[in-house]
This record gives structure tokens, C-alpha cells and sequence, in this order.
């Protein structure tokens, strides 16, 4: 043994080596660093630009976009206005009609984005319109864009949601307008359809990449249409999504945002139009904007992972030189020990209460946020019991902090001991106040694992001259909720659970309270 000890002391080098040895070791660090930080700040500055040149070519292409869309719903909206005037002037006579149905041919023809032009009576029955002959005994009164322009007063235009086609049966827009009789009464509505695919062909003129997406959509939140086009894009409802609430409060902007529909990253670029109730977005994946700047970054980071390593491996091989065997394995068997010691130290602490042995806060608001999240993914409910000890401070006032403390442990052992399945968790919450997880359980089961709780440490007969019953009692609130997904928080659920403790103790202790009995009390 002496041997050893003696050895290791003459392992030890001479404050010159040690010197040098932090010198070479420092000098190494330093060039591989500023390789590494130059790279890497290299790196980063171009990614920057890339992102930063791609908001701008993504914003003109919105704004691109909402152009041609501005122009085109005004040129059917002037087609429009010119049928109106055409009606007001003329009449509805047969000789009216037969000149405007020639009009109606022509603008059609002249305008590529219109599917056909529409004139209906206060009826809804079809007085004429773009296609080679009327259809006797159609009537479209139960069409959305009749129904508004029947129930309101104002003359202007009305875009309607997305909808198939009786004539043509593809999917169009509607542009309409209301008629009136000379006494300002309903007359009927004259109406416009674009066909959506004529927009379609248009954004597939733009380069978006393979994960990019189009969308032009109301500013009620439906959509109109979508590039790539999928089998639920036309007439889907965007009210939840981040564009629209983004564009919802200004006119255009750009943002980034991970979509929760297939995971990708986008840069999305948004732009009201300026006359029509209407917006368009154009995304384009993240991760193919940095494509070519990733590609870069790796053969510059191979390059300089290469030198580095060369030169921190030649570096080291002559440090390690300087090092004697024995303080080398001196040191790690020191380093390992001591880290073995830290980690079971640290997992005790970080997890465990140390006077009651249970949970600690940590551990309780951890398996809180994955219980919640599993009772979201499985639609199951979700229990917690929050229990306080009565009059506790008065119980430490009178028999000391010592045995306040043994009355905590045993009161955790009791609560402890009611926990039916391996999923539960008996956590301390702070102070006397405990807590009981419980996965898959509704108000009325955690009502009874309460009272079976309040009941166990009722039966432990704690002498406790401070309170009412002369023994130590608690108090327990109870709360169980299904949650759903963006609609509730485990933070409601402990406040849930908390009022009703607050109302156990309000009521005169001793007792379990839950909302569902407040609730009933209150009606």
C-alpha cells in the first residue's frame, strides 16, 4: 500500500511541467474554438440572410397574389354593376332579356376567370343568363348569396362561400349583387361565378417547393382554395389556424410557424386584399429555404471538424505526455466516484421529500403535466385531492416543530397507504399540505379514496388539543375534469381542487369537499 501512495506521489509532475501542461492544453482549446466560433458565426450570419432574402420574396409573392385576385373578383364585380344598370335601364321585358343574354354571352367569353353570369327575380327563379339557353323551373332562393341580398338593403357586392355549380357542377365562387324595384323593394340578385380553378392555374406558376403551400381564404375563415389542392381544401374552416388569427388584427405580416396538420416548419407570408373581404398566404418550408445553406454549413463544419480534430489530436497526444499514469487513474477513479455519489444524491433530492418520504413539488408537478397529457391523448379523466392538515400551525405552536414533524410522517404514511394502484402519486405540496394524483379516476372515485383518506388519519387518534375533534384532522378538496386539448391546463385543475379544500375548511374542517358539491349547494 505504501508502495502505491509513494508512487503516485512521484507521478506527480513539478509545477514547471504542470505549467506547461496548462499552457499547451490552453492553447490547443483556444484554435480549436476560434475555428469552431468562426464557422459557426459564419454559418449562422448566412442563414440568417437566407431566411431574411426569402420573407421578402415571399411577401411579393403575396402580395403578387392578392393583386391578381383584386383584379380578378373587379372585373367580375364591374361586370356586374354593368348588368344592373343594363336591368334598371331596359326592364325585364323579353326584348330586354334576349339583348342582355347577348351581353351576358360576351362578357363571359371576354372574361377567362368567369364560369357565367347570372340574373335572378325576387322568386329565384332564373330570368336569364350566360349559357346558350335558360333551364325552365330552376330555382336558386336557397342559395346562400339570394338568402343575404333578400334579408338585406345595401347594393353592394357579396362573395359567397365556395360551392358546386348546378350548371357546370365544378366548384366556383359567387359575386353577387341585389336588384331593386323603383320603390326600393327586392328585386332579385344578379350574379357572377369564377371558377376557382382559374386561380389554381395561376398559383402553379409560382415556385414554393415540394412542402410550400397557397391559400386564399375569407376573412370569415373559409377556405376558397389551396395549391397543392387536397381533397378538403375547398370550403374548410381556417378560424383556428395561426394565419388567420395573425391576419385577423393586421393586413399583411410574416411569420414562422410549425404546422399542426404535418409537422413542417413554414415561412408564411400573408396579405389582405384592398377592396374584397379576402386574404392570401404563401408558405414555403423552412427546412427547404436552408437546403442549400445546410448542404454548405456541413462541408465547411466536415472541413473544419477535420482540423480541428487534427490539430486538437496532436495537441492532446503531446498533453497527454506530461501526464503520469497514476494521477491519471487517480483522478478518474475520484471523478467517477464522486459522480456516482452526486447522482444518487441529486435523484433523492430532486424527487423525494426528504421528512415525509413522498413526493416532492417537483415530482408532483412533473407527473402532473404527463398525466394530463396522457388523459388528453386517451379522452380519460383526470383526479387530484389536495389535503391540508387543520389547525396545523396551532399543533406546532403547542407540542413543537419536532413533533409537528413525525405527525407530517405519519399522516403521509396514512395517505401513503390508501393509494390503490401503482399510477397514483401521494406528493407533499408545501408545508401540511399534500396531494394524490389519480389517472383515470372521475369525481366520484376520488371522492372515496378522499374519505378513505381523511377516515385512515382520523383513525390515527393524533392527540391535538387545537383543534375541534381533540385529534388531528384534515381537510380535502377534490377535482376530476376530462381534459381537451387547447381548452384546459393542469394549472385549472389544482386550482379546481384547491377551492373545493378552501371550501372543506370554510365549511368547518374535518370533511371532503369537491365542485360538484358546491355546485349542487349553489343551485
Amino acid at each position: 500500500m505504501n508502495s502505491k501512495v509513494t508512487s503516485i506521489k512521484q507521478a506527480k509532475p513539478t509545477p514547471r511541467k504542470k505549467s506547461l501542461k496548462w499552457l499547451a492544453m490552453g492553447f490547443v482549446i483556444f484554435v480549436c474554438v476560434s475555428l469552431i466560433f468562426m464557422d459557426g458565426w459564419r454559418s449562422w450570419t448566412a442563414r440568417k440572410n437566407q431566411l431574411r432574402e426569402m420573407e421578402v420574396s415571399t411577401a411579393n409573392m403575396a402580395r403578387a397574389i392578392a393583386q391578381h385576385a383584386d383584379d380578378t373578383i373587379k372585373a367580375a364585380d364591374a361586370a356586374l354593376l354593368g348588368i344592373d344598370e343594363r336591368i334598371q335601364a331596359d326592364g325585364t321585358s323579353p326584348g330586354a332579356l334576349e339583348r342582355l343574354h347577348n351581353l351576358l354571352v360576351l362578357k363571359t367569353a371576354e372574361l377567362s376567370q368567369l364560369k357565367g353570369l347570372f340574373v335572378y327575380d325576387e322568386n329565384g327563379r332564373w330570368l336569364v343568363n350566360s349559357l346558350p339557353s335558360t333551364p325552365s323551373n330552376v330555382n336558386n332562393a336557397d342559395r346562400d348569396y339570394f338568402i343575404y341580398h333578400r334579408t338585406h338593403q345595401g347594393n353592394g357586392t357579396y362573395i359567397g362561400a365556395p360551392i358546386l355549380s348546378r350548371s357546370s357542377g365544378i366548384w366556383i365562387i359567387t359575386l353577387s349583387r341585389r336588384i331593386n324595384h323603383r320603390d326600393g323593394s327586392f328585386a332579385g340578385v344578379t350574379l357572377a361565378t369564377i371558377d376557382i380553378d382559374y386561380f389554381n392555374k395561376f398559383y402553379n406558376s409560382f415556385d414554393i417547393g415540394k412542402a410550400g403551400a397557397i391559400v386564399l381564404v375569407s376573412n370569415s375563415g373559409t377556405m376558397i382554395t389551396r395549391r397543392p389542392l387536397l381533397p378538403d381544401s375547398i370550403g374548410k374552416n381556417m378560424k383556428t389556424t395561426t394565419v388567420f388569427k395573425e391576419s385577423s388584427s393586421k393586413p399583411k405580416g410574416t411569420f414562422t410557424v410549425k404546422s399542426a396538420q404535418d409537422g413542417v416548419k413554414r415561412l408564411n407570408s400573408f396579405q389582405r386584399l384592398d377592396k374584397y373581404p379576402l386574404f392570401v398566404s404563401a408558405a414555403v418550408s423552412e427546412d427547404e429555404i436552408l437546403a442549400d445553406w445546410l448542404t454548405d454549413t456541413l462541408w465547411h463544419a466536415a472541413g473544419v471538424t477535420l482540423l480541428v480534430f487534427i490539430l486538437s489530436s496532436v495537441g492532446f497526444y503531446l498533453i497527454a505526455q506530461m501526464k503520469l499514469r497514476f494521477n491519471a487513474e487517480a483522478e478518474l477513479i475520484r471523478a467517477r466516484d464522486a459522480m456516482i455519489d452526486l447522482n444518487k444524491t441529486l435523484e433523492r433530492l430532486s424527487l423525494q421529500d426528504a421528512l415525509t418520504e413522498l413526493a416532492n413539488r417537483r415530482n408532483f408537478d412533473i407527473t402532473l403535466e404527463e398525466e394530463f397529457s396522457r388523459a388528453i391523448r386517451n379522452a380519460s379523466s383526470l383526479a387530484l385531492i389536495m389535503i391540508d392538515v387543520d389547525h396545523f400551525k396551532q399543533y406546532n405552536d403547542l407540542y413543537g416543530h419536532a413533533a409537528g414533524d413525525e405527525c407530517l410522517r405519519k399522516i403521509s404514511q396514512a395517505v401513503k397507504s390508501c393509494q390503490n394502484r401503482a399510477g397514483d402519486l401521494t406528493a407533499r405540496y408545501g408545508g401540511e399540505e399534500l396531494a394524490v394524483i389519480l389517472p383515470t379516476t372521475d369525481v366520484q372515485g376520488a371522492i372515496l379514496i378522499a374519505e378513505k383518506i381523511r377516515q385512515a388519519i382520523h383513525d390515527l387518534s393524533i392527540s391535538h388539543a387545537g383543534n375541534e375533534a381533540g385529534i388531528v384532522t384534515v381537510s380535502a378538496g377534490v377535482e376530476a375534469l376530462t381534459p381537451a386539448r387547447n381548452l384546459h391546463n393542469p394549472v385549472e385543475l389544482i386550482e379546481a381542487a384547491d377551492n373545493a379544500l378552501y371550501e372543506a375548511k370554510k365549511s368547518g374542517r374535518d370533511r371532503v369537499c369537491s365542485n360538484i358539491r358546491l355546485k349542487s349547494m349553489a343551485s
